[in-house]
């Protein structure tokens, strides 16, 4: 391997806050941009693969540092260097392109502080870069976009590329406690999802998985249709909705993959009550042997 592509490799191996992911779901490389360091969330999801039990070596998001690693792995993708690496150099042909920068890590990204100015410096790298077809999308619980710094980020996004997944896998209280287990209210994340979506139109990210070998209810899967159709009678604009489950190992062993089966059945169940456009993936070997 050439020298500069080995150090780039060793690189990004050592970043403490970006990192380079091969996204099926993106259809490319997805830069992601980790805001939470110090592992601290506001949902403690049962099926989260982070063990909030070990501290981490970095508590605190350096700006300067965070800037410097996402300029330089814009870059090493854009320029196509990255699949001289060992890591990515089997990447399909079809993926090989720079998707985006996703704020998603170790926790919620709204929880930071100064979210709204770190979006502001991070469109600012993608402009001075010409890469106005890159894709800033933000991967957040929805639990903050009340808050008005968090709206100020929001708005930054939608200036530049921006799109935002948000997370809804229930359509009861019950259930979001049971997966997501955290103090805020669901009627709280259902009305931040619902007014972030009458001004641009969302993408939904709903895991479902196997608690304790059970499935979700068909019961449950109906009144999360039901939360849907909800946001959308409110004025809400929803443009995709993505039926996925448990890929890695979780931090809690009662949480299984659904059948790829499954994942079917309830891509196909919010279709038929909802008429949004919806895609399923599948989790990992589990998941497939299950089906099969």
């Amino acid at each position: 391997m050439h020298e500069l592509h080995a150090r780039h490799e060793r690189s990004f191996e050592t970043n403490r806050f970006v990192y380079p992911v091969l996204s099926r779901r993106s259809g490319g490389i997805s830069i992601g941009v980790n805001l939470n360091p110090d592992k601290v969330c506001n949902f403690d999801c049962i099926y989260c693969q982070v063990d909030r039990t070990r501290q981490s070596e970095t508590r605190f998001v350096e700006t300067d540092a965070l800037l410097a690693e996402l300029g330089e792995m814009l870059d090493f993708v854009a320029s196509g260097e990255i699949y001289q690496t060992q890591k990515f150099r089997d990447t399909p042909p079809a993926l090989r392109r720079l998707n985006d920068m996703a704020f998603s890590g170790d926790g919620e990204p709204t929880t930071f502080r100064n979210f709204d100015e770190l979006i502001s410096a991070c469109a600012q790298l993608k402009r001075d870069r010409g890469l106005d077809d890159v894709k800033m999308v933000l991967i957040t619980n929805a639990s903050m976009f009340h808050r008005p710094h968090v709206h100020r980020g929001l708005a930054i996004l939608d200036a530049n590329h921006g799109e935002i997944w948000a997370k809804l896998e229930a359509g009861t209280e019950e259930y979001f406690h049971l997966v997501d287990r955290t103090p805020i209210p669901f009627r709280q994340i259902l009305d931040n999802i619902a007014a972030a979506a009458r001004v641009r139109p969302l993408v939904i990210q709903s895991l479902f998985m196997r608690v304790a070998g059970e499935s979700p209810t068909d019961a449950e899967l109906v009144a999360f249709c039901d939360r849907l159709n909800e946001i959308v009678a409110a004025g809400g604009g929803l443009k995709l909705v993505q039926i996925y489950t448990v890929a890695r190992r979780p931090a809690e062993d009662f949480v299984a993959p659904l059948a790829n089966a499954e994942v079917d059945a309830i891509a196909d169940l919010v279709r038929t009550r909802t008429g949004l456009t919806v895609e399923g993936y599948y989790g990992g070997a589990t998941a497939q042997s299950d089906a099969d």
